[in-house]
């Protein structure tokens, strides 16, 4: 059936392994070669977009939740990675296809390394967001910013990369025929951007009188959205609840709903069960491509 042909596949991805990880340092490397600030270029990004927004927000616009900026940075660099990898990989097949003709080796490791360095990156990433936390309490002695509620964290990564592995495939073997593909994708994250709870927060949702009585059938819409639960998710995991900035009034905010994080982990499972199925099917006709 499908899950013993998976599971070949799988087992020849272990066979190759150590080209995997070859590809993934190459990746790593090629980036950056020639530069001076090296990976600090991939913070330069969300930091000075965090910067503007937060300039916009919260003096502009006046919304006075405390460290509105770091309520950004949580939400956004898991987004960032997730649009990273997808956009790369969107176009890993195809800048590969003429060793792909010639050489053998699973192609699913071309997807996987893009996939995979831009997580490396999205890692350090978090560590410089844990160094900023860290000035912040330095510069304003109290309560450690440090909570508990970090050790659910690995959980939302393994969340985070299941999601972006699946679409990676997903829109790699489908971008490999149809070029367009990559410029739907790209439009889409544009408007997913705005449809996750990373300039805003969640509770805008939930509380919005603009929504009337509908508002809780659109917050629970909201959510099937992975991409937006997780957002909420690193923002209650890495941050203390914070009073939200709604309609001119500052709301208590809502607790992770668990419930949803599970629902989200489910949608990711199977979006990458998904990719992977597809991508297998389709990989052997990447030769046929002119």
């Amino acid at each position: 059936g499908i899950l013993s042909l998976m599971r070949a596949e799988l087992r020849e991805l272990w066979r190759f392994r150590e080209l995997l990880w070859t590809m993934i340092e190459r990746e790593l490397r090629i980036r950056y070669k020639n530069s001076v600030l090296g990976f600090f270029w991939s913070l330069l990004n969300p930091l000075v977009t965090v910067l503007v927004m937060t300039v916009v927000f919260k003096y502009l616009i006046g919304n006075p939740t405390p460290n509105f900026s770091a309520y950004i940075l949580a939400a956004y660099l898991p987004f960032m990675f997730f649009q990273f990898a997808i956009l790369d990989s969107a176009q890993s097949v195809l800048v590969a296809l003429p060793v792909v003709k010639k050489v053998y080796f699973p192609r699913e490791i071309l997807p996987l390394a893009t996939i995979l360095s831009n997580f490396v990156h999205f890692l350090l990433a978090l560590g410089v967001f844990f160094a900023y936390l860290l000035v912040i309490w330095v510069l304003n002695p109290g309560e450690s910013p440090f909570n508990v509620t970090i050790a659910f964290l690995p959980g939302l990564l393994i969340i985070n990369l299941a999601l972006a592995v699946g679409c990676g495939l997903l829109v790699s073997s489908l971008n490999t025929f149809y070029e367009d593909i990559k410029y739907v994708v790209s439009v889409g994250l544009y408007l997913m951007f705005f449809l996750c709870p990373i300039m805003y927060f969640s509770e805008n949702v939930r509380y919005s009188k603009q929504l009337g009585e509908s508002g809780d059938l659109i917050y629970t819409l909201y959510h099937f959205n992975p991409l937006a639960m997780l957002s909420t998710a690193y923002r209650k995991v890495l941050l203390d609840p914070q009073q939200v900035y709604v309609d001119g009034q500052l709301v208590e905010p809502l607790p992770l709903d668990w419930t949803w994080v599970g629902v989200s982990a489910g949608v990711s499972v199977l979006i990458l069960v998904g990719g992977y199925a597809l991508f297998n099917r389709l990989k052997w006709k990447f030769v046929e491509r002119p």
